[in-house]
């Protein structure tokens, strides 16, 4: 059975140790970026213009449902909600269509838009060398950081404090990779949930992980963690819409909207909803 989805695994590494390996974003655990890559698939199709879709009246999203807080049902039967639906929704608006939402497992998204099955995919997706060779990207409208999180009180105030201390990460993951090159000891864990509690309980001194992991834990605790970042990673991530290759007018539209629904202020309504802060800036 496969294992869960979580942010971090859709997200690319961010910090420049990590630039090797880039991959893709992900949600809520810490687990390793995936190192799924657009599928190799037998079909292909053309890009999509905007007139197309407009003149179609709906345009086809591939997204998981399975993904939170991005793209999930809530109680896992519910309405299909999360913050990439409710941006890809608001985006369609703006250019007068309406969303038809296609929900596909990770593994198959990306062959499902070579094959035309679906218009774009909203599903967290970074924007990476390899990607940008084949497919087009909206301009970013989810940024994140590497945080380095620590106790309330702790005296770790930045990365070149972990020396000789404990950090609470997935072996496998790119943050283990940052607390070792940094100088710290890691305590192997499964996933953000287990760190936190660590760190709580003082058996471990640092964790660090995407600042969207961190952010959903905090709202998933209701803003009370005893836990505090200190330090970002100099790299973000950047994660964008995709789109097949020759789609550029409907790409321009699509980032028209979503300059429109930065201006008046709807993507950080949108991020506050899920995240408490606006994630939709740099």
């Amino acid at each position: 059975m496969p294992r869960p989805r979580t942010i971090l695994s859709r997200l690319a590494p961010v910090a420049a140790i990590a630039a090797a390996s880039v991959a893709l974003a992900g949600c809520a655990s810490g687990q390793p970026a995936s190192s799924a890559e657009p599928a190799a698939s037998g079909e292909s199709s053309t890009g999509l213009t905007i007139d197309q879709v407009q003149e179609a009246g709906v345009l086809v999203v591939g997204t998981e449902g399975t993904y939170s807080p991005f793209s999930f049902r809530e109680g896992g039967t519910g309405e299909l909600t999360g913050y990439d639906v409710d941006i890809i929704t608001a985006v369609a608006e703006e250019f007068g269509v309406e969303v038809e939402f296609v929900e596909t497992p990770w593994d198959a998204i990306f062959a499902a838009l070579d094959a035309g099955r679906v218009d774009v995919i909203a599903n967290q997706v970074s924007i990476t060398p390899e990607r940008l060779e084949r497919y087009l990207f909206s301009e970013p409208y989810t940024y994140s950081p590497g945080v380095l999180i620590v106790a309330e009180g702790s005296d770790i105030e930045s990365f070149e404090d972990l020396t000789g201390r404990t950090s609470a990460q997935s072996l496998t993951s790119n943050w283990a990779e940052i607390a070792t090159e940094a100088g710290a000891d890691v305590e192997e864990v499964e996933g953000f949930a287990q760190a936190a509690e660590l760190l709580r309980q003082g058996r471990v001194d640092a964790t660090i992980n995407d600042r969207l992991t961190y952010l959903d834990y905090v709202q998933s605790q209701g803003g009370e963690t005893g836990l505090v970042d200190v330090a970002e990673t100099e790299e973000t991530s950047e994660n964008a819409l995709a789109f097949r290759a020759g789609s550029e007018s409907l790409v321009t539209a699509v980032d028209e909207a979503l300059a429109a629904l930065a201006a008046d202020g709807t993507l950080t309504e949108i991020s506050q909803r899920y995240f408490g802060e606006d994630v939709s800036q740099p």
